[in-house]
């Protein structure tokens, strides 16, 4: 017998059919083991040693895999084609060796770049070692995160209380979406004029030509700046006799776009569909893994979607001249097939670009067994992998060059226009557009050099330059493959981050950095400058590259990273909060102490009038405060404005009134509270209230989004298979469905109020698929009987933080590394005594007064206090956070785990869907 080890449950049960009896295959469902969530697990001063731990859900999967090679023949890896799977395929074979079950058996390493019969035989035909350059890499990247994570992380505790964590490469895309923010509340708007004349050929036909010549000097697009000037030119024109001076016309070509990496899928996806860039991925892995098209018999439809390729294979070229030839015509076919190609930088990228398995499979013909959305990103795929070989487009383009003379005076102007003489791939499929771009007319009429032109009208508009729009998630992945920052198989996790930590909301696809995110950055380059540099950070990439190559040694990688980088963590350690808010103060200026239209200074205390504003740093973050605090109380929040002290467009009482709800007539109203802006409706002892989500903001609220979040929880119908109502609603971890105690996220905020019967039933599923319980009970794994004393069933069951026995209301968790399946009542038993005879101790809470004296520089003055703290509690727990925080050990742990899930790899969570 051979055991064959994949990644997900799905493709394991596709590929045992492939293979037939004489094979196994067992699914490692994503990672196996992982660094634990605590100071030490990456150890500089051992030479990186690292510690590993085995994950609790994985415990048991990994005794069936263990069990299975201990009586197999031969072993096989077979996990995905990129470092991640290469890394899992390590992990796997190392806890085989650490249980000593494969006592010389052979072990291999295959991988599929598609799920199809073929494609699986292929590759087991093909195997080989594991690649130790490529496991290097992943090591290097795992233990880099893990530093950065664990030890830059607890400095912005103790400096910046709310901040929730810092990453390699997270704190550089998010420095990106903050200094675009910068640049559009820098930006000074330029008037500028623009001349247009509508002008007519002797035939009568009519065209707009504008202006690009004036007094002997070419007119740009911003030369014409005020009304006084554009007003001389209008009426130059309009006494001017008008005159063909040249035409040309051109012939161009446009060449189809290449067929898809990771990075340009996701742009894609965003710009024709929405879908955000870990949707996407979502969407493709179920794409990639298998699909039941008919006859029973599951499928994988696309190639392997983490890739930077974007070459495809011979045969598949084939394939899609055959169904260009099919479909289109000869004509849409190119004599020769066309071949693409990029820098290779890794292996991962000597992978296929991501294109369909089989291209006879037509969207239309698969889509009535696809979800809605797998079917647009099937199709999506489809038609840009057959338009990649299709010929090109041709087009004319024609330029004319007008002159308008008057007494010896003289203008110019050009018409432009740009006719398709045959549409070529653009006639299956068009690359999608990040913003507007000024496109040519259509067709100019014809006309000959020397033709006079009959004046229909000129026109002068005033116009103003506009900032740069903010990033998407297509143009901030755009920008950070430009960059070198990350990778592409990273993207979605990175940009899924950004959004889960608070530090950007998401308004109509454009990212907005919240006051949170932009402080973090603002720290960062204050004190961590070198570290969040582009360049930087792109080197480390490239470094990364070379150790998957075999050109570097993964271990001096981190040396030279880690030496430097710890001396500037001593250094930032040792500043005050003074400094802090001082550095901040002047890096977020701009932003926190906007000009008042009074001329006034922006840091003038608005209620004493002698105090300065500073940023403060309290229990839930950072406030604007007045520095004669407490004979001055004045505060406000950031991003309220330059000197009121409730949100914009709410009154001084924190109320502002939006309307009446037309099926209750009570006043609905916008509110400023402790923790926020809300909307209430009515009055009395128990109003309903709804907070405003993530991404909403004061400003963007009118009567109708408020009944909206009002009327929360949205009915969105019933489920079709119970019967049983399923809702739509924003808890505290997001938008959700729910059904029947089951709880599935949902993509955003907006998919709430618009999420369908179909969409809500598949993500409900797919969440069970993924072992989703919502909050019912975990199903039993093992029933060991009655307790033999007291009666009453004693079961085992797999919880959140792993296996655990039960036994009514007791829970005892089972020691690390045992086997679930294999405890017995009597160990259960006295798990379960010792857990029910730890009562815990009941401690007196400090009086409000007391606990409001422990301010930020009182904790900072007991350092033999913080000597006695582990280092780990002590960064938690520092003077700059709050007293509260130092005595709630789990505040501490909670913000470890933060930090640990910033350093942890790009993908486990994702692998272990489907």
């Amino acid at each position: 017998m051979n055991l064959v080890i994949v990644e997900s449950p799905a493709k394991a049960k596709t590929i045992n059919k492939y293979l037939g009896k004489d094979f196994q295959v067992l699914a490692s469902y994503g990672h196996v083991r992982d660094l634990p969530a605590k100071d030490g697990s990456v150890d500089p001063d051992q030479d990186f040693s690292m510690t590993w731990e085995v994950d609790g859900k994985a415990g048991k999967r990994l005794a069936d895999i263990a069990a299975a090679a201990k009586t197999s023949d031969r072993v096989i890896l077979a996990t995905d084609p990129d470092r991640e799977g290469e890394a899992i395929s390590w992990h796997v074979l190392e806890v085989l060796n650490a249980k000593r079950v494969l006592k010389g058996k052979p072990v291999q390493r295959v991988v599929f770049n598609a799920i199809t019969k073929q494609a699986v035989l292929d590759a087991m035909a093909k195997p080989r070692d594991i690649d130790e350059p490529l496991v290097a890499a992943y090591l290097a990247r795992r233990a880099l995160d893990y530093l950065v994570g664990f030890t830059l992380s607890p400095v912005l505790w103790r400096k910046l209380p709310g901040a929730r964590s810092a990453g390699r490469v997270q704190s550089v895309a998010l420095r990106l979406v903050c200094a675009r923010e910068n640049e559009i509340e820098t930006f000074k708007s330029q008037e500028y004029w623009q001349i247009l004349a509508r002008l007519a050929t002797p035939a009568g036909d009519e065209f707009e030509a504008r202006l690009t010549e004036w007094e002997g000097r070419k007119v740009g697009r911003l030369d014409v700046k005020d009304e006084a000037s554009a007003s001389a030119i209008r009426r130059f024109l309009e006494g001017a006799a008008f005159a063909v001076e040249q035409v040309e016309s051109k012939p161009q070509r446009r060449n189809p776009s290449a067929p898809f990496t990771t990075s340009t899928l996701q742009m894609e996806a965003s710009r024709k569909h929405g879908f955000s860039a870990q949707r996407t991925m979502q969407i493709a892995q179920r794409l990639y893994e298998g699909v039941d098209v008919g006859g029973g018999e599951t499928v994988g439809l696309i190639t392997y979607m983490r890739t930077d390729g974007v070459q495809i294979a011979p045969e598949a070229i084939a394939a899609t001249r055959a169904v260009i030839t099919r479909e289109y015509g000869e004509r849409y076919l190119p004599e020769k097939p066309r071949h693409y190609s990029t820098k290779a930088k890794n292996a991962q990228e000597a992978h296929e670009a991501i294109r369909p398995t089989d291209l006879g499979r037509l969207p239309r013909a698969v889509a009535p067994f696809l979800e809605d959305e797998q079917a647009k990103l099937y199709e999506l795929i489809w038609k840009r992998t057959v338009a990649s070989q299709m010929e090109s487009a041709e087009f004319e383009r024609t330029t004319a060059d007008i002159a308008a003379t008057k007494d010896g005076a003289r203008a110019g102007l050009r018409a432009t226009g740009s006719v398709v003489r045959f549409d070529g791939f653009l006639t299956l499929y068009q690359e999608g557009r990040d913003d507007e771009e000024d496109e040519d007319g259509g067709r100019l009429p014809r006309m000959a050099r020397g033709d006079a032109l009959a004046r229909r009208s000129i026109a002068a508009t005033q116009h103003f330059t506009e900032p740069p729009p903010r990033y998407t998630e297509a143009t901030l992945v755009k920008k950070m493959e430009e960059l070198g920052i990350g990778r592409p198989s990273t993207y979605a996790s990175t940009l899924a981050t950004l959004r889960d930590r608070d530090y950007v909301a998401v308004d109509k696809k454009r990212l907005i950095p919240s006051d949170k995110g932009r402080i973090v950055t603002a720290f960062l380059e204050s004190f961590f400058d070198r570290y969040v540099e582009y360049d930087f950070t792109a080197g480390l990439e490239e470094d990364l590259d070379r150790i998957s190559a075999g050109e570097l040694e993964w271990r001096e990688v981190l040396r030279r990273f880690w030496d430097e980088f710890n001396k500037r963590i001593a250094d930032v350690k040792e500043l005050r909060v003074a400094q802090v808010l001082d550095a901040l103060n002047d890096g977020l200026a701009a932003h926190v102490f906007p000009a008042r239209a009074d001329g006034s200074d922006p840091r003038s205390c608005p209620t004493c009038g002698t105090g300065r504003l500073s940023l403060k740093l309290g229990k839930f973050g950072a406030f604007i405060g007045c520095s004669n605090y407490p004979e001055c109380r004045y505060t406000r929040q950031l991003g309220t404005g330059s000197g009121d002290d409730q949100a914009e467009g709410i009154g001084g009482d924190g109320t502002k009134v939006l309307g009446t709800d037309p099926k209750t007539g009570l006043e609905v109203s916008l509110r400023s509270g402790r923790f926020g802006p809300y909307v209430q409706l009515g009055e009395g002892d128990k109003p309903k209230r709804s907070s405003l989500p993530k991404g909403w903001t004061v400003d963007q609220i009118d009567l109708a989004k408020a009944l909206t979040l009002l009327e929360l929880p949205r009915q969105v119908g019933a489920h079709p298979e119970t019967g049983k109502p399923i809702e739509a609603n924003i808890g505290r971890y997001g938008p959700y469905v729910a059904h029947d105690g089951v709880y599935a996220n949902l993509d955003s905020v907006d998919e709430v109020f618009t999420v369908g019967l179909n969409r809500a039933v598949a993500v409900l599923a797919e969440k069970k698929e993924k072992g989703g319980r919502g909050r019912s009970t975990p199903a039993a794994l093992k029933t060991l009987g009655e307790h033999p004393v007291a009666g009453g069933e004693i079961t085992v069951r797999d919880g959140r933080y792993g296996p655990y026995v039960a036994w009514g209301k007791v829970y005892a968790t089972l020691p690390k590394g045992s086997d679930p399946q294999a405890v017995t009542v009597e160990q259960a038993v006295a798990l379960l005594t010792e857990k029910a005879g730890k009562a815990p101790v009941a401690k007196a809470k400090p009086t409000a007064k007391k606990a409001a004296a422990k301010t930020a520089d009182d904790a900072e003055k007991k350092p033999a206090k913080a000597k006695a703290k582990t280092a780990a509690k002590a960064e938690a727990a520092d003077g700059e956070a709050p007293a509260a925080a130092a005595k709630k050990p789990a505040r501490a742990k909670a913000a470890a785990k933060t930090a640990a899930e910033d350093a942890a790899p790009a993908k486990p969570r994702a692998r272990k869907a489907s």
